[in-house]
């Protein structure tokens, strides 16, 4: 199993049944692989629609039904489709129970850092700003690090998506909870040491007395 993989499996445990659940592009989208049999959990894309389900097998790709990042889906039984106006109702309304973003810095204080470097191209925006102030849950789905360097900082030093708006993170070496006290980290990775995180980690957090075996 890859370390995506190890990520995506983990967030999909935090997901339950009845669930109205955004995912944002890259590794969140893996998530909806991850669905245990017989939970019902709905899937929102921005773009318009509600009903996402898996990537589509090589070949059976529709090029008229992409999600937000322009990606091949594939859509389920009773999916529905709408405009921006209506899309956007269902997040800044409060109707999205959970998000899964990833990131390219989070801090102490539960800032997020995910939509653009200076100086380089980017897409835009898209409707990272609205979900994590909308959706009820945001969950950050990445890797610990980037070429080594620590995503988890005291202080994020790119643009701001949102301040204070994270509820947790997680990545391959564990699970973090961002509380009004700083990060806890509440499981951890067999194949890491608490020291491992710390090294990986720039942020200061606390361990959880009771940290668990991360479920993977």
């Amino acid at each position: 199993m890859n370390v995506k993989e190890i990520i995506a499996k983990r967030v999909a445990k935090e997901l339950k049944d009845g669930d109205v659940v955004n995912l944002g592009i890259g590794l969140p989208t893996m998530v909806a692989n991850y669905i245990p049999e017989g939970m019902d959990v709905t899937f929102q894309s921005e773009n318009g629609f509600v009903g996402l389900g898996q990537a589509p097998e090589e070949g059976q790709e529709d090029k008229d039904l992409v999600n937000a990042g322009g990606q091949p889906v594939t859509v389920v039984p009773g999916a529905a489709f709408f405009d921006s106006s209506v899309s956007f109702g269902i997040i800044r309304g409060g109707h999205v129970d959970a998000t899964v973003l990833g990131a390219l810095q989070v801090d102490e204080k539960g800032n997020l850092a995910n939509w653009m470097v200076p100086g380089k191209m980017v897409p835009g925006m898209g409707g990272a700003m609205d979900l994590v102030v909308g959706a009820k849950k945001v969950i950050i789905s990445m890797t610990h690090t980037q070429k080594g360097k620590p995503k988890i900082l005291k202080v994020c030093n790119l643009p701001l998506t949102a301040a204070g708006q994270v509820n947790m993170i997680i990545t391959e070496m564990g699970v973090m909870q961002v509380t009004d006290k700083g990060i806890v980290l509440t499981e951890l990775n067999p194949e890491y040491t608490v020291e491992d995180v710390k090294n990986a980690t720039e942020a200061v957090f606390v361990v959880a007395e009771d940290l668990k075996e991360m479920e993977i």
